[in-house]
């Protein structure tokens, strides 16, 4: 199974402590392997103890936006397709209209691009939960567009996990190192917490890395 390039290098992340919110979408990093047992330890590090969830924070899925489309027409979907997926073809705007992709979350296999979708790794719900209460229009809309926080995945397993985190929900074995690498890398990111289940969790994916 090919490495997903949404497991962010650790390295970088080792020096996000202290930063700004970011205001735009980020570009997709490099793809990585699962980090080694030291830099899992200072990733988690950086999530900070655990501390229950914001269940009293304002959530309207419909103020997080929608995506973004640059000034090609390129929506943040497609752009997701096109890096996630083997052989793509784009059609006009750069509509990707084909090609083969792997739903990482599950295994299954698709060559229609609109048998898939496009999953926020950190549900926007989750992150409004985890610290994003008084975040700006301009902020949620980053997040939500942000390339690090998605991938394309089938409508199934997608549906499976709704807004679950790694305590009530994970993928396939083969993607949990990369998963768990991916979600705490967004939450360091974001500056989101991490309720005691789910530190529980990610530290018992990380242990079968």
């Amino acid at each position: 199974m090919k490495v997903h390039r949404l497991a962010a290098p650790v390295l970088g992340l080792l020096v996000v402590a202290g930063c700004k919110l970011p205001t735009g979408s980020a570009a997709a990093p490099t793809p990585a392997a699962a980090p080694p047992p030291a830099d899992r330890a200072a990733l988690m590090a950086q999530l900070g103890a655990p501390r229950p969830e914001d269940t009293g924070a304002h959530y309207d899925r419909d103020e997080w936006g929608d995506w973004q489309e640059d000034g090609s027409g390129c929506s943040t979907r497609e752009k997701v397709l096109q890096r996630d997926g083997q052989g793509v073809t784009t059609g006009r705007s750069c509509k990707v209209t084909g090609g083969t992709w792997t739903s990482e979350y599950d295994g299954v296999r698709a060559t229609d691009p609109a048998d898939l979708q496009i999953d926020h790794i950190v549900p926007v719900a989750e992150a409004n939960r985890s610290g994003a209460r008084g975040w700006t229009a301009e902020q949620r809309a980053a997040y939500y567009n942000d390339l690090d926080n998605l991938v394309a995945v089938s409508s199934r397993s997608n549906t499976q996990k709704s807004d679950q985190d790694p305590a009530e929900w994970r993928p396939v074995d083969a993607f949990s190192c990369e998963y768990a690498t991916a979600w705490v890398s967004v939450k360091v990111k974001y500056r989101l917490t991490a309720d005691q289940d789910e530190v529980a969790a990610l530290n018992a994916m990380f242990n079968r890395c």
